[in-house]
């Protein structure tokens, strides 16, 4: 069983800057870093209880292949997942735990 999930405005925001940043390097490699994120994403909304807590209810996971996070949140009496930020992990953690609007 998979949960539904959202992700906040601005993990979206940081999604598409990822992508076009990669996609610029290199032909192919901005489709390689989505497809790393989305089996993420799949395996997070899978199994929201993986990862273990890092702050509050937010958990990270780490995408393969690539120097990113997902900071997520599963609220179990929703049967919810909020995807906080897809954040670089060398970047100031500052902000990646957003709360859902």
């Amino acid at each position: 069983m998979s949960f539904p999930y959202s992700l906040h405005e601005k993990a979206y925001e940081e999604y598409i800057d990822a992508y076009h940043w990669y996609e610029l390097r290199s032909t192919g490699l901005g489709d390689r870093f989505m497809n790393c994120v989305e089996k993420r994403i799949g395996f997070i909304s899978v199994n929201p209880e993986y990862y273990s807590r890092k702050h509050g209810n937010f958990r990270e996971a780490k995408v393969e292949d690539f120097p990113y996070m997902i900071v997520n949140e599963f609220f179990r009496n929703k049967k919810t997942i909020h995807i906080s930020s897809i954040y670089h992990s060398k970047r100031n953690p500052k902000g990646k735990y957003r709360r859902k609007k």
